[in-house]
């Protein structure tokens, strides 16, 4: 199997955005994986092998001859020590790849040697002969495309093979690559994100049927040879009318039967090659579409950085009217600063940094960060907002922090975190900042750090009782609140408080639901939790924590569910920003306000376009 590599474990991509998955083998143990239907990795890559649902497309890689075999797929979600003792020697010991999935297959194909299917998937080499097993959609496609090119010819079902001694798997003593089809190199194979599944599992069906059919029409043929040539041996004198030709003809003539049989079987082949070359063009026109959707995709940001420039005409125009109160975006303290996150487009996320104007509705474009950076944190400080953690694009979660200063607009490095790690939550109290919780591919942390300024780095301070994946934390009162998160085994509702004066965190009251991925805002003296997920479905709920009772109210729930959204109180009205509605859902494009008296309104946002995973704060 894999050799564990922490360093280099993953690509932290999100459940959405995982197309596929590699597993490793070597030459002893491909047998062992393919008998008992079972893959496995080592426990730092348990983040994404968790993550793998039933269907989902794998791979298996063998180190010892370097070619990747497949295609298979999920018979089940990924889990930890499905079968704790495989792939060791005696059975009783413990494995050492317990990130574990259940497999089955999907279409049984040639070998691709790592000449073959590299460039497919060469964005996830980091080293010259290592990669990420990770995959997203469109590198997943790339492969299933190929390897549906070298599609073997299915072996007959025998009538005394039993679910025990049936192989999942032959391989080919001395594979005919040349007889296969190949797909030039020049043309793309890349298939839709939309219906990849589809396609790949009706082409897998339609090929398997014409590989049956072929079969039997040459077992026919050869049957009806060995018919013909008892016949001819029992009277190799007695000529008839219909085997007799005449003008010099031939004396004995292939049965009607038999041509007709020829024939099909040259259909069926052309059949064949006309589907071959159909997938081709399919995967051809596909990445034209993908190109359209980059273009769509560049259009939109130049159409957003044009609504800017009319924000900042608009906003010019306010400060020099006696427009009301209600109505002056020209006052920072309307104004919302969203940072990063992902926008559905772009396959690694987003650097950009934008001012929402909730009261003209627009959105004014800033300077960029430094890097890519979604899942982050963010907090404001002596009117710096600063930026700490989160993914970096795909290139693992990230310590890096960065600031933005307000009056000049520019973004300037500073300390970096001692830990590596995303989904955190940020406050500032007393004229520091704290990095709260959060968590990396391999561990989910309790721990706190703060930046003292003065200092000029972070440093640890009292950790909190429980670990916290995706939390979400607030300051007020004086008090740091960390509420909800995922403690690496299960969805959280309890909460806890952080008092400087006693330097501890203590446990408060629990909410009603468990949630993480949520926001966590004060308005009018309360703490709202909103939205989230509670371990099984993306929530709309929302609760109320009146610190005065320290007890959780439930409040009205938002008109559509959504996590991974971004928060902030302006006037009195709390603003929550996209977010992800779900498997299978668009990032939302949406925006919902709140107000005491009003409850929830959806607002109309035109220039927002949709964006996710992002972080904000009010300005």
């Amino acid at each position: 199997m894999a050799q564990s590599r922490a360093n280099f474990s993953s690509r932290n991509l999100t459940k959405t955005q995982l197309g596929g998955v590699v597993f490793g083998c070597t030459k002893d143990t491909i047998k062992e994986c393919l008998s008992k239907h079972l893959f496995g990795l080592p426990y730092n890559h348990i983040s994404y092998v968790q993550k793998i649902d039933t269907a989902l497309p794998l791979f298996l890689f063998n180190y010892s001859d370097r070619k990747l075999h497949g295609i298979f797929e999920a018979a089940g979600p990924g889990l930890l020590n499905i079968n704790p003792y495989a792939w060791t020697s005696n059975g009783s010991d413990r494995t050492s790849f317990p990130a574990q999935v259940q497999i089955s297959a999907r279409l049984q194909c040639e070998p691709l040697s790592e000449e073959q299917f590299k460039p497919a998937i060469e964005d996830n080499y980091y080293t010259c002969h290592h990669f990420w097993f990770e995959l997203d959609h469109l590198q997943t496609n790339k492969l299933i495309c190929l390897l549906t090119s070298f599609a073997l010819k299915p072996k007959p079902p025998l009538s005394t093979c039993t679910p025990q001694n049936r192989q999942l798997f032959h391989f080919p003593s001395s594979p005919q690559i040349g007889d296969q089809v190949k797909p030039s190199k020049n043309e793309p194979v890349e298939v839709s994100l939309v219906s990849a599944k589809e396609s790949d599992s009706s082409l897998s069906e339609q090929m398997n049927k014409d590989c049956l059919l072929e079969e039997e029409l040459r077992d026919l043929a050869l049957s009806h040879d060995d018919n013909t040539l008892i016949k001819t041996v029992d009277q190799p004198n007695i000529p008839t009318c219909n085997n007799l030709k005449g003008d010099g003809g031939s004396l004995v003539s292939s049965p009607p039967q038999h041509t007709t049989i020829i024939q099909l079987m040259h259909e069926v082949k052309e059949l064949r090659a006309y589907g071959i070359e159909n997938s081709t063009k399919i995967c051809y026109l596909e990445e034209k579409l993908g190109e359209a959707h980059i273009e769509i995709h560049r259009l939109r940001e130049r159409c957003n950085m044009l609504e800017s420039k009319s924000a900042g005409s608009l906003i010019s125009k306010a400060r020099g009217s006696d427009v009301g109160e209600s109505h002056s975006p020209d006052d920072s303290t309307e104004a919302i600063l969203l940072l990063g996150g992902f926008d559905g487009y772009s396959e690694s996320g987003l650097s950009s940094v934008q001012s929402y104007f909730p009261s003209r509705n627009v959105v004014m474009a800033h300077s960029s960060m430094s890097c890519i950076r979604s899942n982050a944190s963010v907090a404001k400080l002596d009117g710096k907002v600063y930026v700490f953690g989160g993914d970096e694009g795909g290139h693992g979660w990230s310590n890096t922090v960065e600031s933005y200063n307000e009056t000049d607009g520019r973004w300037s490095l500073c300390p970096p975190l001692n830990d590596r790690k995303g989904n955190l939550g940020g406050a500032t109290l007393d004229g520091k900042i704290f990095a709260i919780g959060g968590g990396n591919a391999e561990v989910v942390f309790s721990d706190v750090e703060m930046l003292d300024p003065d200092i000029g780095r972070w440093i640890r301070t009292r950790s909190m009782e429980h670990k916290r994946f995706a939390v979400a934390a607030s300051e007020h009162n004086g008090s740091i609140y960390a509420v909800g998160g995922f403690d690496g085994k299960e969805y959280l509702n309890t909460a806890e408080r952080f008092d400087p004066r006693e330097h501890s965190w203590m446990r408060i009251a629990s909410m009603k639901s468990r949630r993480g991925c949520h926001s966590l805002v004060v308005l009018n003296e309360k703490l709202y939790a909103i939205g989230g997920y509670d371990g099984s479905t993306m929530v709309s709920s929302v609760e109320i924590y009146e610190p005065r009772r320290g007890t959780w109210i439930e409040g009205e729930a938002m008109k559509e569910a959504r996590g991974y959204s971004a928060a902030a109180v302006v006037k009195d009205c709390i603003y929550v920003i996209g977010g992800y509605e779900g498997e299978g859902v668009d990032i939302l494009d949406t925006v919902e306000c709140f107000k005491d008296g009003k409850g929830w309104e959806k607002v109309p946002c035109s220039s927002m376009g949709r964006r996710g995973f992002l972080s904000a704060v009010a300005l």
